[in-house]
């Protein structure tokens, strides 16, 4: 009766820990679902896996804990927050629904989860509190409690799942994979065309003169004209190559008139000769 007690009752310990801890993951969840930045969501959502872990290392499902902090928090996650930062998704991005009714349909199925969450906490009964105490003891341990479950009483679901997950990542790289559209060139052959001089090293990074960062778009020359060295050939074989040296020529004409606008007339004359000499000295034939 003494154990039972004991196992009901919170110490002032596990209290303090429980209201703090559970105020930052509850922050953290919120600002998942709020923030309009995606890298700051994955954050937020990581640091609540975090505080999760910690209440099932307090709750001694120690395997639970190490497997949250390891595998969701430090790989998922961190893939998920990488990838996120690659991708460069904005909050621009996110508002436009490929699917149509996604969201009303993510509500009403959110909504449903809820009530049903809420139905089964309301009629769930508890007439005493054990805690893992008794559960990690019957088999030696909480990792060898839950080995023996798994391995026995539930190995078929997890023989299931393991062979889900193995098809979702193979399937995954059937779909990601492209063929060629040349062959490889072997060390020899890039041997051989270093030494005769061929530009081999790494090329100008696209869309550096031109204000973007997109692989399909050009950087530009000082004179303004597309380089192609600064987009890879399998583009270029495949014509999807975007031209916007015309839009940066016009936004270095845009700026240069609000420079001569902001220095006064007589000194956007003189930027505009500076601009365009031959029409200046055209301006000045006919003043004579």
């Amino acid at each position: 009766m003494n154990v039972i007690a004991a196992a009901a009752t919170t110490s002032t310990g596990e209290a303090v820990q429980f209201w703090i801890l559970g105020t930052v993951a509850v922050i953290g969840a919120f600002s998942t679902i709020l923030l309009k930045k995606s890298v700051h969501s994955a954050l937020s959502l990581a640091g609540t896996m975090v505080v999760l872990a910690v209440f099932y290392l307090a709750n001694g499902a120690y395997f639970l804990g190490i497997v949250q902090i390891i595998v969701y928090t430090g790989a998922i996650m961190m893939l998920f927050l990488f990838v996120v930062m690659l991708v460069g998704v904005t909050a621009a991005d996110s508002l436009k629904e490929t699917l149509k009714g996604q969201r009303w349909l993510a509500v009403g199925c959110g909504l449903g989860f809820g009530i049903l969450l809420i139905g089964g906490i309301g009629n769930a009964s508890l007439s005493s509190f054990n805690g893992l105490g008794a559960a990690n003891a019957l088999h030696g341990g909480n990792v060898e409690g839950l080995a023996n479950l798994i391995f026995t009483k539930y190995v078929f679901a997890f023989e299931i799942t393991g062979a889900l997950l193995i098809t979702a990542t193979v399937g995954a790289m059937v779909l990601t994979h492209r063929e060629r559209t040349e062959r490889a060139k072997t060390q020899r052959e890039m041997s051989k065309e270093r030494v005769r001089g061929k530009h081999l090293p790494p090329l100008p990074a696209p869309g550096v003169y031109a204000r973007h960062n997109a692989v399909d778009i050009a950087g530009l020359l000082p004179d303004g004209t597309p380089s192609d060295l600064t987009v890879m050939k399998t583009l270029r074989d495949r014509g999807q190559i975007r031209d916007v040296s015309q839009e940066a020529l016009a936004d270095l004409k845009a700026l240069e008139q609000r420079s001569g606008e902001r220095l006064g007339r007589e000194d956007a004359d003189a930027v505009a000769r500076g601009a365009n000499p031959a029409s200046a000295a055209e301006n000045s034939e006919a003043a004579k």
